[in-house]
């Protein structure tokens, strides 16, 4: 079993700048390799894009063309070799159908100023100092410095890969290590329970907790409003823009980690507690598209939360139910089930008309999710038309159609990307 284990270097100013040159080096090697590829195909030849292909011919011309290579490690050069032949192997599969999602487009030069500094080591003498748990062994770097004590995190776990990389001035190492498979956990003793999610509070369960939302980017709109002001009157590529380039890195930085933080502790506490979690399968690229609420909503994660219970789920036992995004948790009656035609975004409290039912929306739609997440309906029949035509508004005609049996169900939702970790059951 892979896992990612990161942590902040603290490297001397030498280090630093060893640092920032196999980073350099890694964008050098990229750029040459991409407009190597677009000559070649400019000519009407067959491209040579694999990373074996740009290896042997970056080590037949490299003496020639950058003559300093043996400075900095082989292993910068062949990371930017790894990700050019991902990126134009994406590309290639997304024009020919073989990657599903969004077109993928050419590749782009990577700039000096607006490229994040990484490197990748794969092969060779890295990882662990044996007997100095608070540093790690970097070829052609040396030694650095942890800010914690990294060698308590990896255990005795084996160090497979380890990616260097800058984020708002600080150097981190996120090393990639293979652990035995744990055996299987018993599951939390909670019982069941949905959560509705949303912006005025960040979550709502079903019996009846309420989790706020923090807004962190609200908190630090003054700050960072600030320094953009005061980015916007230095001179582009000076040494006082960068400095206040860094500070502004660093606010968004900080509104990421305390994000990042408040996430990790409500999915610890979902999966920890509860045996089922019941969530739904939120369309948020359409709703960040409404610009009132693209803020608020980006300012709330919800794709990281629904990763996190992903993989914490496999850990404690715990399983994940995903609702379809077309149930009308919001507008159903959790008391008689009956379904309202319209309700506004300004109705806080669900009123029913037919059994008299009053109750908080968000906690009425948490049961709803709740209830959808635990029936037998799990296995549902097929669903509504899809949207082709981004220009035309959504039409769904469902059909109704008895469950299929056996292997060729499916479950309601999309999936978790947690199927290597754990067997969902309906």
């Amino acid at each position: 079993m892979l896992e990612a284990v990161k942590v902040v270097l603290d490297p001397t100013p030498r280090q630093e700048r060893l640092l920032e040159g196999h980073a350099g080096a890694a964008r050098f090697a990229y750029n040459l390799m991409l407009s190597h590829v677009r000559s070649q195909l400019a000519r009407g030849g067959k491209a040579d894009w694999s990373m074996y292909a740009m290896r042997r011919w970056w080590n037949e011309w490299k003496n020639e063309i950058a003559p300093w290579w043996a400075e900095y490690s082989k292993e910068a050069y062949n990371s930017a070799f790894e990700s050019l032949a991902a990126a134009l192997k994406n590309h290639f599969d997304s024009k020919t159908g073989g990657r599903k999602g969004k077109r993928m487009g050419w590749p782009r030069f990577r700039s000096r100023r607006r490229t994040t500094p990484r490197f990748v080591y794969t092969t060779g003498s890295f990882g662990l100092v044996e007997g100095d748990p608070k540093r790690l062994k970097l070829p052609r770097v040396g030694r650095v410095h942890c800010m914690e004590d990294i060698g308590r995190r990896v255990g005795d776990a084996k160090v497979v890969r380890m990616s260097v990389s800058k984020r708002a001035g600080r150097w981190y190492a996120s090393l990639t290590v293979e652990r035995d498979a744990p055996t299987a956990p018993a599951a939390p003793r909670g019982g069941g329970v949905g959560v509705d999610l949303g912006v005025r509070a960040l979550a709502t369960l079903s019996d009846g907790t309420v989790v706020p939302n923090p807004r962190h980017m609200s908190g630090s709109l003054l700050r960072l409003a600030h320094a953009q002001r005061v980015l916007s009157r230095r001179r582009e590529g000076s040494n006082r823009w960068r400095k206040v380039r860094t500070r502004v890195q660093r606010i968004h930085a900080r509104i990421a980690d305390q994000r990042r933080d408040g996430l990790h502790k409500l999915t610890d506490m979902l999966t920890r507690t509860y045996r089922d979690i019941s969530i739904e399968d939120l369309n948020v690229e359409g709703m960040v598209s409404n610009h009132r609420l693209a803020r608020a909503v980006s300012d709330c994660g919800f794709a990281e939360l629904r990763r996190q219970l992903a993989y914490k789920s496999a850990r404690t036992g715990a399983a994940i139910h995903i609702i379809d995004r077309w149930y009308p948790s919001s507008k159903t009656c959790s008391n008689c089930g009956t379904v309202k035609a319209k309700l506004s975004l300004s109705e806080r409290v669900y009123h029913c008309d037919k059994c008299g039912l009053d109750m908080d929306r968000d906690l009425n739609a948490a049961i709803n999710i709740m209830v959808a997440g635990s029936a037998p309906e799990t296995l549902n029949a097929r669903g509504g038309d899809v949207r082709r035509d981004r220009r035309k508004p959504a039409a769904r005609t469902p059909a109704k159609r008895e469950p299929s049996s056996g292997a060729s169900r499916v479950r309601l939702g999309a999936g978790l990307d947690n199927e290597t970790m754990q067997t969902t059951t309906n």
